[in-house]
This record gives C-alpha cells, sequence and structure tokens, in this order.
C-alpha cells in the first residue's frame, strides 16, 4: 500500500470533531456487536499545561481517550484494520475512518482485551499503534503491533484507543474550547436518530476530563423521542445524455420527526443521515432543506427536525464518512455517463418536503400563509406565473431573496420575448410613412406599438416606470438641496450643501457611474466610465492607475510644485468618455464665488495630460466647474477668454491651451461654468414629457 498516496486522497475531514466521532461510532458498534457484555463508553479529555507560555486560558489538549466494553480487537476484527477498504465489518463501513485519527493526531495507541472465540476461557490482550509520521511512513506502514499476549485476570472485554498529540496549530485552539459539556451537545445532535432509536438500550455514556472535574453524561432523559414515522418511495432516474427519465426502480426512505422545545431546537430542519448519523457535508446540507418552514418559526413552541435514511444513502457513503456521493440534477449532467441511473438530490429534497405537508397540519398551514404572501408579490411586482414556478421559491425565502431568484429565473424567459420583440421591430421595415389614407401611417405605427408593449415582460415595464419615478424623486430632492429646506441643511452644523449635491448626482468613492444620476449634467454620461471624489494619484481606468508608476526625476518635481503633491489633489468627478478624452466636473458650494476657482479644472488637465501612462495619450478635455454665486463680468475679467452663452445661461471658454511637457503634446481643454439652479431646469425639462405621462398629466 502506498501511505502517502492514500493519505493524500482519503482527507482531512473538515469537521474537527471527526476522530471523536470515528472513536465512538466504533464503540457503539463494539458493543452492539457484544452478546452479555457491559454497555459503558466513557470519553476522556486530557489536558496538561497551555498552549501559550504568556495565555493560561488556552488549555493544550494532550491527549483524548475513549474507553468501550464492546467485543474488543478480535483477530477478524484486526486484519480488517489491516486491510484499508476491507467492508466486511457491516455498518455501511468502508475502512477509512482510522486515517483521520492520524489526520489529526500524531498517534493513535490502542489497546484491546478480547476473545477470538467467546467459548474459550482466557481473554487476550492486544497493543498497537497507528501514525502518519515519517518514522512510520519510511518503513511503508502507518501501524505498528505487537503480537497479542493472554490475559488470565480479565474477566471483560474492552478497547481503549487513546489519541495523542494533535498535529496542527489550529485544531489544537479548537480543541483547547473543547468540555465535556460542549461534546455531550455535539454528540446529541450528531447522533440523534441512533440515539432515539435506541433510546431504551443505550450505553452509559460518560464524558469528563482527566481530573474528573468536569463530568457529563448521556442518558435516556437526554434523548428526544421520535413523533412520526413515515416511508416513501422514490424512483430512480436515467440520464439520456441530455435529461433525467424516471425509470421503475425505486428506493424506500424513512422520514423519522421530532418535535422538540424551542428553547433546545434553534432552527426547524431537515437533515440526511448516514449509519444513523446526520450528514453535515455542505452539498448536502446546501441542498437538501426543510422548504415548507421557516427556519426560526416555531408552532405551540416547538420546532422540528426532520431526519431522513436508507439504504440508498448508506451505500452512497464516501471513503471519508459523512461525505456523500449524491448529486443534484445540474451536478449530475457534468459527472454522470449515458444511461446511468441514480436518484437525485432534488427527488429528496422535493418527495420529503411533500410529504412533511401530509404528516403536520400546522405546517400545512404555515405553507399556505407563504403562498398567499407570494401571490402578494406577484400581484405587486407584476411577476410572471411561468417564472416564479422556475424559480425554485421555498418557504425559507424573504421577499428580497424571492424577487432575487424570480429576476433571475426571468433570464429564459426574456430569452424567448426577446426574439418576439424583434420581430415585432422587423416588421416596421414594412411601413409607409407617406400621409395617404390609404397607407394610413399613423394608425399603423400605433397598431405596432400596441402589440410590441404586449410582448415586453411586466416586469419590464414596471422597471421602467421605476426608472421613470426615481428621475421625479431625485429632481425634486435636487430643488430641495437648493432650496436648503432639508433638515440636515438648517441643523446649525456646517455647510453641506456642496456634499449633498455631489452625493446627490455621483456619491462620492463610487466608480459606478451607470447606476448615479449623471443624467441631470447630460444622458450620455452614465455609460462613460469614470470615477467620483477621489486623488488623481489612484484614479483607476481598465483595472489599472491612469498615473504612471514610475516618473522621471523631472516629472515628479513637477508633481510636487503642483500644491504639495498634485497625486493627493482629488477631482470630485473625472469621467472617461472614449480614447484620449478626459471630462473633469468640479462642484462648488452655492455661495461660494466661482471667480475664486477658475484654475482648478485647468491644472487638473495639465496634470493629467502630463503624468498620465502614454497609452491613453489624453489631450482632450471637457471641463464643467458647477455652483450658484457666478457673476459673468467678475469671472470675464478674471480670464478674458471666457464668454457669455446668451440666452443659454451658462458661461464658457472655447479652447485653452493645456501646455505639453515631457515630449507630450499640447492638450485643449473646453470649460464650461453653470448653475446648478440651471442644470435643474434643464433636467426637468429633458424629462417632463415622461413623468408627466407617468403621472397622469396632459402634455401642455
Amino acid at each position: 500500500m502506498n501511505y502517502p498516496g492514500l493519505l493524500k486522497r482519503i482527507k482531512k475531514s473538515k469537521n474537527y470533531l471527526q476522530p471523536i466521532y470515528e472513536a465512538f461510532t466504533n464503540s457503539l458498534e463494539a458493543i452492539k456487536m457484544c452478546n452479555g457484555c457491559k454497555r459503558e463508553i466513557t470519553i476522556s479529555l486530557n489536558f496538561k499545561g497551555t498552549l501559550f507560555s504568556n495565555d493560561n486560558d488556552v488549555k493544550n489538549l494532550q491527549s483524548i481517550s475513549i474507553i468501550d466494553t464492546g467485543i474488543g480487537f478480535t483477530d477478524k476484527g484486526f486484519d480488517r484494520l489491516k486491510n484499508i477498504y476491507d467492508e466486511s465489518k457491516g455498518f455501511a463501513n468502508k475502512g477509512s475512518g482510522r486515517l483521520q485519527f492520524i489526520h489529526y493526531f500524531d498517534v493513535a495507541i490502542y489497546e484491546s482485551v478480547y476473545k477470538n472465540n467467546q467459548e474459550k476461557k482466557d481473554f487476550l490482550k492486544r497493543y498497537f499503534k497507528l501514525s502518519k509520521s515519517k518514522r512510520y511512513l519510511e518503513q511503508h506502514s502507518i501501524l505498528v503491533y505487537k503480537n497479542p499476549s493472554i490475559e488470565k485476570d480479565k474477566k471483560n472485554s474492552y478497547t481503549k484507543l487513546e489519541l495523542k498529540t494533535l498535529l496542527d496549530d489550529d485544531d489544537k485552539r479548537l480543541y483547547s474550547e473543547l468540555t465535556p459539556t460542549i461534546l455531550k451537545q455535539e454528540i446529541l445532535h450528531r447522533y440523534l436518530e441512533y440515539f432515539a432509536a435506541n433510546r431504551e438500550t443505550l450505553p452509559t455514556i460518560t464524558i469528563k476530563t482527566d481530573s474528573s472535574s468536569e463530568i457529563e453524561t448521556i442518558t435516556a432523559n437526554d434523548i428526544v423521542e421520535v413523533n412520526k414515522e413515515e416511508i416513501i418511495e422514490i424512483n430512480y432516474k436515467m440520464f439520456n445524455g441530455t435529461d433525467f427519465i424516471k425509470v421503475e426502480n425505486s428506493e424506500k426512505f424513512i422520514i423519522k420527526s421530532f418535535v422538540i422545545n424551542q428553547s433546545m431546537l434553534s432552527e426547524n430542519s431537515l437533515k440526511l443521515t448516514s449509519k444513523q448519523e446526520i450528514i453535515i457535508n455542505k452539498n448536502i446540507v446546501e441542498n437538501v432543506s426543510l422548504d415548507v418552514l421557516k427556519p426560526k418559526e416555531s408552532i405551540d413552541s416547538n420546532r422540528y427536525l426532520f431526519l431522513v435514511s436508507g439504504e440508498y444513502i448508506d451505500k452512497k457513503d464516501s471513503d471519508n464518512r459523512g461525505e456523500l456521493e449524491l448529486y443534484t440534477e445540474e451536478e449530475a449532467k457534468k459527472t454522470l455517463n449515458k444511461d446511468q441511473e441514480l436518484i437525485l438530490l432534488d427527488d429528496i429534497n422535493n418527495h420529503v418536503n411533500s410529504k412533511i405537508l401530509s404528516m403536520y397540519e400546522e405546517i400545512r398551514d404555515k405553507k399556505k400563509k407563504h403562498e398567499e404572501n407570494l401571490d402578494k408579490l406577484r400581484k405587486m411586482f407584476l411577476l410572471n406565473e411561468k417564472t416564479i414556478q422556475n424559480a425554485k421559491i421555498n418557504i425559507n425565502d424573504t421577499d428580497e431573496s424571492i424577487l432575487k431568484k424570480v429576476y433571475k429565473a426571468d433570464v429564459a424567459i426574456i430569452a424567448e420575448k426577446d426574439a418576439e420583440i424583434k420581430e415585432k421591430i422587423d416588421q416596421l421595415d414594412t411601413l409607409d410613412l407617406t400621409n395617404s389614407e390609404q397607407n394610413n401611417y399613423q394608425n399603423k405605427l400605433n397598431q405596432h406599438i400596441e402589440e410590441l408593449v404586449q410582448v415586453i415582460p411586466l416586469q419590464n415595464r414596471t422597471a421602467l416606470t421605476h426608472a421613470v419615478a426615481r428621475r421625479k424623486l431625485v429632481l425634486d430632492l435636487f430643488d430641495k438641496v437648493l432650496n436648503r429646506t432639508l433638515t440636515i441643511q438648517n441643523n446649525g452644523g456646517r455647510n453641506i450643501d456642496e456634499e449633498l449635491l455631489h452625493n446627490l448626482i455621483f456619491p462620492k468613492h463610487s466608480v459606478d457611474s451607470n447606476t448615479s444620476d449623471m443624467w441631470i449634467l447630460n444622458e450620455d454620461y452614465i455609460y462613460f466610465k469614470g470615477a467620483s471624489e477621489g486623488s488623481l494619484g489612484t484614479i483607476m481606468l481598465n483595472n489599472e492607475t491612469i498615473f504612471k508608476e514610475k516618473l522621471t526625476l523631472e516629472e515628479e518635481q513637477y508633481k510636487l510644485k503642483q500644491e504639495g503633491d498634485a497625486g493627493l489633489n482629488r477631482t470630485d468627478i473625472l469621467l472617461f468618455p472614449k480614447e484620449s478624452k478626459c471630462i473633469i466636473i468640479e462642484f462648488k458650494t452655492p455661495n461660494v464665488n466661482i471667480s475664486n476657482h477658475l484654475t482648478q479644472i485647468n491644472r487638473y488637465a495639465s496634470l493629467i495630460n502630463n503624468l498620465s501612462k502614454d497609452k491613453y495619450k489624453f489631450n482632450t478635455f471637457y471641463g464643467y466647474l458647477i455652483g450658484e454665486n457666478i457673476d459673468v463680468d467678475d469671472i470675464v475679467d478674471n480670464d478674458s477668454d471666457f464668454k457669455d452663452a446668451e440666452g443659454l445661461n451658462f458661461i464658457f471658454r472655447p479652447y485653452k491651451r493645456i501646455v505639453g511637457k515631457f515630449n507630450r503634446k499640447d492638450g485643449a481643454l473646453y470649460t464650461e461654468i453653470i448653475k446648478y439652479s440651471t442644470l435643474l431646469e434643464r433636467a426637468k425639462l429633458r424629462n417632463k414629457h415622461y413623468i408627466d405621462k407617468l403621472l397622469g398629466k396632459n402634455d401642455d
């Protein structure tokens, strides 16, 4: 056996308590196989010192011992241990659990007293060790043992397993927090089905520390009783290379339900079990869930636990116990070959949840309320019924998650609708734009419009309505900020008008212009890449900074001349419409005199022109200086190149040379100075037609 290869194949479990579970399961099985034996299992946590010299609270787990009074390690059992894939033990065992001991601990030491033949008088004692340490693997083994010796004074069989010295620092920290109380609760949860099925014949289970200062026991009083038990049959399905087809073969599954006080059970849940242990594998947990009752919901102060078992599940247990080879339909299509038969996780989940509804009337009532709420959402948001069916919505979904699922599932239906929309648009080619009564262009166009609207999904029309309504609210908010009627503007603190206006148009530190309200300035601007309130030296375009990473001495000196460090200068908004072009937008507090800031955009344009990476070739700049305190004469006196755009209510400078340095060409800057109030009026006019339609007003 190539043990290094085997240990890589059978990997360490992600559950840090798996070695204890493996040993505990073996003890339960050993007791079950022993007729007339005492029925005792004792787990001892042996702590010594602390992990860290400066932290007395982090205890060092030196070893764990698990002792049972079962049948012991007979020759037959020992032969199975030596043969890694020996399955003759039964209980659906693969024989790989022992590897979890040596994945976690330096050495696993066994001491076992047994009889090979119950008719013989004397007991035998077996002693052996398991380890994956270098000393063992160099001998091509993970096992060292002594030949059994006769124990004449022994009267009972037993097995003691000692797991010594954790290998991983993270595991040491986890185990340092382990107590008998915590371990008791974990074992009760893990073995709930086994304990419930064997409640009256349960072994005496003791969990303690080596000093016996803490002792816990598991008795019948700790075990919840099964409330109901039902059997269901689920058919196999065969993969034909494209889809799954139901076949006649089927398997039986057992559903055991437990009704538990809400103080004892934190969530309602549905779980699969293998070999009478609850499966915690991530794939199983994610794809088998209680879809008919919310996790935190309680009924008459109780919650519900459903455990599903069956031979099929046991047979699908893998080398790492608890990691089942079960597949969803989506996973199986990627994994299986044609004509393979299996039972899908989806079918197990659906059949079990359906059966649960027939088992408990009170759960059916909860499910009905959920369906009523879903119907309200459908009517409120005009959701497509076919899409809802495809969205796999369950009772655990919130309103938000329902809508997310519906919109995601709608993709396939939208594809069908897109084809219909294209067909309607293509029909426009046949329209005759002449005004003759025979052609009647306007009537035919209106007919096409009505047909097209019927094809567009209702939620798309709703989305358009939301977009127009949002613009109306944004413009109303813009108006309130300019008129200083917001509570936050009149609380006696600092003047934050500029910050409010900036965030309204393009939130600070955002790089997503598509979700901004840049349409207030120009409809095209929401489609350009850009950034809001960012240092020039860190502004990104296509996932890299626009400024050079390495500057020459001259470039560095030039950069530092610009108010200390030009790379730290913060532009309000930068947009990059296409190659070589850059839009610079600066906001000023409404009462600030714009004339005092006429050179700010020039400086930014010069820095970008001369210090940006060569690949961008920025040389054409558009600047917007936006405020409210704008005096045309004062601006022209300060810079005579500015002109008043008479009748259009803004000031512009058609050209400003941006001097090229460091072998860069000169750039050109076009600048506009415009009032916030002018922007607001323009935006209102552009959107008036759509907003009036939304509000049911007639066009003037």
